[in-house]
């Protein structure tokens, strides 16, 4: 099979950084992609103006491209955050306040998946505590994003750079998953099995493939080390993502690379046209 036989999106939040917001969806299609998918965008607002929602829809329909994945609020993203939903008081209201907004702006594009980052443990609360927090908010996600039709993802990160995340193995994730789907009955919380983050947890990839091709809804690449396009490391993700093909899992693979010191542009010679 190879690379060519897969659907492949741009993450914009990480791709194209070198161009404004408004700027990237349209640079996107005009690198061959029909696809891109969004962190949350506005970093310090959970509920941007309405102005602002409506820019980046127009800038994403003007492009033609499809808006295939986008995050909930997660703090500061890149930066020391991880997520907001499980840090009780500010942030977790924080992302309350944001999971309407994020799924009605979803909605507005045909956007099917959203992403809910778990939060980083904080000094002086219970582990239990958040944990709590944690499921009562995705709860509330997973019912959001049911009522426009779309899935809720979990998302494994990696220890040596988010060492206060707690999950950091692909079984951590998928049973955060399991009690969200136990707790809604709606079934619509997936594993977003992000192949760089697990690489990087010395987790046994052809393995969690075929554990848990069946639970994961999307799929994100880098190559490691150095979280850079395929075939700047070692990781065989040709022969990972053929491995995800025969095991069921037929939807997107979000690239989330780094495009090292060159214009995003020219980080896709790797993929065949």
């Amino acid at each position: 099979m190879g690379f060519a036989e897969q659907r492949f999106n741009v993450n914009l939040s990480i791709l194209f950084t070198e161009l404004p917001l408004l700027e990237r969806p349209a640079a996107a299609a005009a690198a061959g992609f029909t696809a891109v998918e969004l962190w949350w965008p506005w970093v310090d607002s959970p509920t941007p103006e309405q102005s602002e929602l409506d820019a980046l829809k127009r800038a994403i329909e003007d492009a033609g491209v499809q808006l295939t994945g986008l995050n909930f609020y997660a703090g500061q993203l890149p930066g020391p955050d991880r997520g907001a939903l499980s840090v009780p008081g500010e942030e977790s209201e924080r992302f309350r306040a944001n999971i309407d907004v994020a799924a009605a702006f979803a909605a507005s594009l045909g956007c099917r998946a959203l992403n809910a980052l778990y939060g980083n443990r904080v000094a002086g609360v219970d582990p239990a505590e958040q944990d709590a927090l944690a499921l009562e908010n995705l709860v509330l996600a997973a019912r959001a994003a049911d009522r426009i039709g779309a899935i809720l993802l979990i998302e494994t990160l990696n220890k040596p750079e988010s060492p206060l995340y707690p999950l950091v193995s692909a079984p951590a994730a998928i049973g955060v998953v399991d009690k969200v789907n136990a707790a809604t009955g709606l079934g619509n919380a997936k594993f977003l099995m992000d192949l760089y983050h697990l690489s990087m947890n010395g987790e046994d990839l052809p393995a969690v493939i075929e554990r848990y091709a069946a639970k994961t809804g999307h799929v994100q690449i880098a190559d490691n080390p150095g979280r850079g396009a395929p075939g700047t490391g070692s990781l065989p993700l040709e022969d990972l993502l053929d491995r995800l093909k025969k095991a069921g899992y037929d939807g997107w693979i979000g690239l989330e690379y780094k495009p090292g010191d060159r214009p995003s542009a020219e980080a896709f010679g790797w993929l065949p046209r």
